[in-house]
């Protein structure tokens, strides 16, 4: 047969074929063969890894979550310049207002439990019903109580109330609404009671015996120059309270910064040097 010549039974054979014209010219013969699958993982156009690759035995649980491995916590951030300044004033002239507002209740209970003071009227005025009575040293020291836990408090208060303000916000509250609520409460337990023990002083017969209203002789007001009052003695104890309160609080807390504990987005842990997904670092404790 001529080379020319056509072979009828090859051509049978390759009647479903391809063309040869869509074929490039001496190029392999395609192969209807799948492909084996590769390891590779599949791109993708976020640049985030298959959840299979994630979920796979052995793999690392944190592989498909790039941004937790090193990240921070973030915190809160805190206004800054004169606006955020503004605040902070304001924010510790409140609490102190409101915690001297609270000193006048503290006075109604010292007036409660203090005792009152046996007195006789003579000519000369009251004079002590009994020698080196006790009552007075019991008011001083009712109040010397109530005052050191009226601190405590509020700076326990201060502390879960201002998570933003932590610091010396809270601590210079603390410290003036602990003085104020000392002189509330004193001025308002020592007048329990002082409009009648006034009109017995005046009004009674000499030889009379009546009761004085509890008083603080441990602690006062000195004027400094005729001008500045200056407390003393255990006026001074509720605003001790609270700053020894406060600074023990934020000496025992975990965050140095003394911010609120931070959020995160999701519900990952933070990371740091205890969670890491580098090859050769110890596993998470």
């Amino acid at each position: 047969m001529s080379p020319d010549t056509p072979d009828p039974e090859r051509a049978a054979d390759h009647a479903g074929a391809p063309d040869a014209a869509a074929r490039p010219s001496g190029g392999p013969e395609p192969s209807s063969r799948p492909e084996p699958a590769t390891d590779q993982p599949a791109d993708t156009s976020d640049g985030a890894r298959p959840a299979d690759a994630v979920t796979a035995p052995g793999a690392d649980p944190l592989a498909g979550h790039p941004g937790v491995v090193g990240a921070e916590p973030r915190e809160t951030p805190v206004a800054a310049g004169g606006g955020g300044r503004l605040n902070v004033v304001r924010t510790t002239l409140a609490a102190a207002v409101l915690l001297a507002v609270l000193g006048a209740p503290l006075g109604l209970l010292w007036a409660g439990v203090a005792p009152g003071t046996p007195v006789q009227k003579t000519a000369g005025g009251a004079i002590y019903a009994t020698p080196q009575p006790e009552q007075p040293i019991a008011a001083d020291g009712w109040f010397s109580l109530l005052g050191l836990g009226f601190g405590v408090l509020a700076a326990i208060a201060l502390w879960l109330l201002l998570r933003g303000r932590r610091g010396p916000v809270g601590l210079l509250a603390g410290t003036l609404g602990g003085l104020g609520a000392a002189l509330a409460a004193w001025q308002v337990g020592r007048r329990i009671g002082l409009g009648t023990y006034h009109r017995l002083l005046a009004t009674a017969p000499d030889g009379t015996v009546f009761t004085k209203p509890a008083d603080l002789r441990a602690g006062g007001i000195d004027w400094l120059l005729g001008l500045l009052p200056v407390p003393y003695g255990n006026l001074l104890l509720p605003a001790f309270g609270a700053a020894v309160t406060y600074t023990l609080l934020a000496g025992w807390s975990r965050w140095p910064s003394l911010r609120p504990e931070p959020e995160l987005d999701g519900d990952w842990p933070p990371g740091g040097p205890e969670l890491s997904s580098a090859p050769g670092d110890p596993p998470a404790r």
